[in-house]
């Protein structure tokens, strides 16, 4: 299990204390209540990508060093490719995946950094196991992924996730098509969250931010299989210097960072 060093912005943002973890647990039951009769959330993993290789384990590296503070190519891309709205007041966010700054505590007078941060597709989600209805599922590629038409807004996985990568889409959402006609137009009462864009990944293609990224950036971020020895992202976790974030935590998610 990786080990990452303490982060003080990170770890106030996207953790849960001891107690809280505690609490979600009783969501948690509450949620098993709900589900009883139906299926065995485990039968979810049977689902996969309708082109790729169920053999396939996807899975992204993040460069620290190389991404800049002011930097936004990945979530403007996210936004573009998703048509994941921008709202004026920051409460209303529906943010697939967003920008954090940090300084790390065991560095002296530590420049503040920043990172991207997205749903992480941990390989135990918590959110999938709570959710009443089924609705998470995850893809035998590792994707975990949101059935909008399951989904009842009950908020259950919202609560389970300790990376707060959810979001839920409420009435003050504009419902219209963007950018993107491919990409349906938003449901509302549901909730959304990165996908690692899926559909572009079942064409072959790498998710939008990562591309941006590569365009617009200095390339920070890397997208793999971790099955796949001669990747790149494999021979990065596979060296150790790949850290994930709260790996205390059990889950195994995907996304690795350097630099942190």
């Amino acid at each position: 299990m990786l080990e990452l060093p303490h982060l003080s912005r990170i770890t106030d943002i996207m953790t849960v204390d001891r107690r809280d973890f505690l609490k979600i647990g009783a969501y948690t039951a509450a949620g098993s209540m709900l589900a009883t009769g139906l299926p065995a959330i485990n039968a979810i993993a049977s689902k996969t990508a309708p082109t790729r290789k169920p053999e396939e384990s996807w899975a992204m590296v993040i460069d620290v060093d190389k991404c800049d503070i002011d930097c936004t190519a990945c979530v403007d891309a996210c936004h573009k490719e998703n048509n994941v709205p921008d709202f004026p007041e920051p409460k209303h966010d529906v943010h697939w995946i967003r920008k954090i700054t940090f300084k790390q505590k065991h560095v002296e007078n530590g420049e503040e950094r920043s990172l991207p941060a997205m749903c992480f597709h941990c390989e135990y989600p918590p959110c999938a196991h709570v959710c009443p209805v089924e609705a998470t599922f995850v893809r035998k590629d590792g994707l975990v992924l949101v059935d909008k038409h399951r989904c009842i807004g009950c908020r259950y996985c919202m609560i389970a996730c300790p990376y707060k990568a959810r979001s839920f889409v409420s009435r003050h959402v504009d419902h219209k098509p963007t950018d993107n006609p491919d990409v349906p137009i938003r449901m509302h009462g549901v909730v959304e969250k990165c996908t690692f864009c899926a559909h572009l990944i079942d064409q072959g293609k790498e998710p939008a931010c990562v591309t941006s990224c590569a365009k617009k950036g200095k390339g920070a971020m890397l997208f793999g299989d971790l099955r796949d020895e001669k990747s790149e992202v494999f021979e990065l976790v596979r060296s150790g210097k790949a850290n994930r974030i709260r790996s205390d935590l059990g889950l195994n998610p995907r996304v690795f960072y350097l630099g942190v």
